[in-house]
């Protein structure tokens, strides 16, 4: 058999059957064996273990991903992946809590949002998350970050305040559409005048 055969039936195999290369001597195996346990959920316990437990930020940034999108861990649990990791890991996984979109993460995503110590993509993941959970306990936030922060924050709380109503928020993004920066404005100029978003929690807004 070729090389080439042979790395299509290993691949095939792994694809298959991901549990048996979870536990790879290298990296880039065990990243792909993650990625393909999304359709595997026997497998999704182990996946949590490894994103507590594996050597390789890549690996359990993978992890927190497959974990988002398939709904599969308790957001504390997630959460936990937030101390002490590497930017990557923290950005995946800030990204899975606003995928499993559970209240109970809103305080964990506020204080990275608001962090001016967090790297950039962890604050930029957390403010988008906190916009796919739609709590009004972020609205506050919100509207003091899209006012103050740095840019790609305000961008992307332009797009987070879009789905609540209320005074507040729209003169925020009325304020947003003249904002100083080209980007933060054009966000702001697809949602300025939109219609009530019916999907909208109730009392939502910080009025």
């Amino acid at each position: 058999m070729s090389d080439s055969k042979r790395h299509r039936a290993a691949l095939a195999g792994l694809i298959g059957d991901p549990g048996g290369y979870l536990d790879a001597t290298e990296a880039a195996v065990r990243r792909t064996a993650v990625a393909a346990s999304r359709n595997h959920p026997e497998l999704w316990n182990e996946v949590a273990g490894m994103l507590a437990s594996d050597s390789d930020p890549s690996v359990r940034r993978e992890c927190a991903e497959v974990l988002g999108l398939t709904k599969s861990v308790d957001p504390e649990s997630l959460a936990a992946a937030l101390a002490g990791d590497v930017a990557e890991v923290r950005e995946a996984v800030v990204t899975a809590l606003g995928e499993i979109a559970s209240p109970s993460s809103v305080p964990q995503l506020l204080r990275h949002a608001t962090d001016t110590d967090e790297d950039s993509l962890v604050r930029e993941a957390a403010v988008a998350a906190l916009g796919s959970i739609a709590d009004v306990a972020a609205v506050p936030a919100l509207l003091e970050l899209v006012g103050s922060g740095p840019p790609q924050i305000r961008r992307r709380c332009v797009a987070a305040l879009s789905v609540f109503d209320g005074v507040e928020v729209e003169n925020a993004l009325l304020a947003a559409a003249e904002d100083r920066n080209p980007m933060v404005r054009e966000a702001a100029e697809m949602v300025v005048g939109r219609a009530p978003n019916p999907a909208s929690p109730s009392g939502s807004g910080g009025e």
